[in-house]
């Protein structure tokens, strides 16, 4: 992926059933979207205090 995509996958598990995290470039918000056939969905992150979840730039290890 390029540097200027708004969103940067930074986990894939699965083949048939796929779950992704994901990461808004702009925000650091990170998402969680599940691919099941032509089903799926998405959502954000949220941490135990029910704030969404932020990439810190000292987290990516890539």
């Amino acid at each position: 992926m390029g540097k200027k995509d708004r969103f940067q996958v930074v986990y894939s598990q699965g083949a048939v059933d796929v779950m992704r995290i994901l990461v808004d470039t702009h925000t650091g918000v990170q998402y969680l979207q599940v691919v099941n056939g032509y089903a799926g969905g998405l959502t954000p992150l949220l941490g135990a205090d029910g704030a969404p979840v932020v990439w810190a730039p000292e987290e990516d290890d890539r």
